[in-house]
């Protein structure tokens, strides 16, 4: 199963803009190396699964692995082929606005070469642009 709140204050919220940079989430808290975003976007909790999934695979589970984002906004959409009206249509998935900057990932225990062969795979799974750093 895919991240997702337990309970939320409302069922459907607006989207909203995206900012242009990351001023406080851009910093490494707890591992040594870490993926962070070239660009503003949204990032779904498929996606983030699968990055999950990936890097996992990659460092064979050693080491420490930190998700910095939770997918706490919900993405609604009407089925296809429905007119309009009739309200806001029902939550399809969950998933997290971005800045540019954000760190996503961070990982520590494991030497630098296949932290980084592990980003590199991990950061493919995500449609906005990433870049590994120390």
């Amino acid at each position: 199963m895919f991240l997702q709140p337990k309970r939320s204050k409302f069922k459907k919220i607006q989207k909203g803009k995206l900012k242009n940079l990351e001023l406080k989430k851009n910093k490494l808290r707890f591992g040594q190396i870490g993926l962070k975003t070239k660009e503003s976007g949204i990032i779904s909790a498929k996606q983030l699964e699968a990055a999950r999934q990936a890097i996992v695979r990659k460092t064979k589970r050693k080491g420490k692995l930190w998700i910095r984002i939770f997918p706490d906004l919900p993405i609604s959409a009407k089925p296809i082929e429905t007119r309009m009206g009739k309200g806001k249509g029902s939550v399809k998935y969950w998933a997290v606005r971005i800045k540019s900057g954000t760190v996503l990932f961070e990982l520590s225990g494991i030497s630098m070469k296949n932290a980084r062969m592990a980003f590199n795979t991990g950061g493919a799974k995500i449609s906005v642009k990433t870049k590994i750093f120390t």
